[in-house]
């Protein structure tokens, strides 16, 4: 059984190419401006088993790689998140979960797997999830070029923002306070700023840990 939780726990999450490094960048700034302190963390985790699981998810595929992305991120709870949300931190995850039911499903894995195996991560307290217009993300990653297996397929943008916004559903679906943010038009600070504005004020009092459940697939 985990601790109560006294931290907020925020994720971020969206297609490649959305603005999101640039966005948490600029709500981590914002957040200092105010005086509220942040940690920050990734997924994959920065451990052994992360680091293992950001080389080699360009040989290993399908169910193995989710498998092995669930794993690192149950040592990232054990390890990060669930210490930081004891002690009654703000902690920002640059992707979680709604990540797994997007790139896993690119990689076939079926919706009902997914959730199974990621049914005890804790839920968020605030999940944003950045989108944009198809055409506008696949102009962005093909400035930056294609620098993992997902983005060398065409289709993915329009793909990934349909599986985002189904994801967004079932993260809501199931009590998470999900903020959606079309990044299309929108400049980093001004998406950044809507999220800082959803953060309150810490520390929150105990409650108890929750974890996303396995809804009906949508």
């Amino acid at each position: 059984m985990m601790p109560e939780r006294k931290g907020f726990f925020v994720t971020i999450d969206g297609p490649s190419g959305v603005g999101k490094s640039t966005t948490i960048e600029e709500l981590h700034s914002q957040l200092a401006a105010r005086g509220i302190p942040a940690q920050r963390t990734t997924e994959p985790p920065k451990t052994d088993l992360g680091n293992f699981t950001r080389q080699h998810a360009g040989q290993i595929h399908g169910m193995s790689l989710a498998c092995l992305v669930a794993a690192a991120r149950y040592q990232h709870i054990e390890t990060t998140i669930q210490p930081a949300l004891t002690r009654g931190d703000l902690l920002i995850s640059d992707r979680y979960v709604a990540s797994t039911l997007v790139l896993q499903q690119l990689d076939g894995v079926p919706l009902d797997f997914l959730l199974s195996i990621n049914r005890y991560a804790p839920k968020p307290d605030l999940a944003a999830i950045l989108t944009a217009e198809p055409g506008k993300i696949a102009d962005r990653i093909a400035e930056a070029g294609v620098t993992h297996r997902f983005r060398g397929d065409p289709t993915a943008p329009s793909r990934e923002v349909d599986l985002y916004r189904d994801a967004a559903t079932i993260l809501a679906n199931s009590g998470i306070q999900v903020l959606t943010l079309d990044t299309s038009d929108a400049t980093p600070s001004e998406v950044a700023s809507r999220i800082a504005d959803a953060i309150p004020p810490l520390p929150l009092t105990s409650v108890p840990p929750a974890s996303i459940p396995t809804p009906q697939e949508p």
